[in-house]
């Protein structure tokens, strides 16, 4: 959409001497109204990812607290003896200390992710912002242009020229 938004202008009827570019109102308000709609699908889809993560990292944290409980049964039976008792201690360490790696590795991935999807929406959203700022600028050029006063060419006196006069004229589209 933002390609075609630019197709628009960058096809537009240039104005002679000058940087403006006359393009279609209702096709330009027409893609920038189908803008208005996509980026909130973005932003939702944005949001989904982010929970998405969430989900993933609650789940990393139930398996660590799985891994953990079953750690601890395994060291409540290891007591009797205590050459198994220290054993058992060594194996809920080493376990915990992998769940902690794999919850860091799940969390790290997710949020790698969850920043790469919301760096290119940034970027989307950047460039669309960017392509309605300029289409804004040329149509305010535009409308600036079109209500110009007429200037003093010799044939009569800019008292001509009143409010009366001024309020008749509008922009085109408008």
């Amino acid at each position: 959409m933002i390609e075609r938004l630019e197709g628009l202008v960058a096809n537009g009827r240039r104005v002679p001497f000058s940087s403006s570019v006359l393009v279609d109102q209702a096709e330009a308000l027409e893609w920038i109204d189908q803008l208005r709609v996509t980026i909130p699908e973005e932003v939702k889809s944005a949001r989904r990812v982010n929970k998405e993560v969430e989900r993933l990292l609650e789940q990393a944290r139930e398996e660590a607290e799985q891994i953990l409980a079953r750690a601890q049964e395994q060291a409540t039976y290891l007591i009797e003896e205590r050459e198994l008792t220290r054993q058992a201690e060594e194996l809920g360490q080493e376990i915990v200390r992998q769940a902690q790696v794999d919850a860091d590795l799940v969390r790290r991935g997710a949020d790698d992710y969850a920043s790469e999807v919301l760096l290119g929406l940034e970027t989307d959203v950047m460039r669309t912002l960017k392509t309605i700022q300029r289409g804004l600028e040329l149509l305010e050029d535009r409308r600036t242009v079109e209500v110009a006063p007429p200037t003093d060419d010799g044939k009569g006196d800019l008292d001509e020229y009143n409010e009366a006069d001024a309020d008749q004229e509008q922009p085109v589209g408008s």
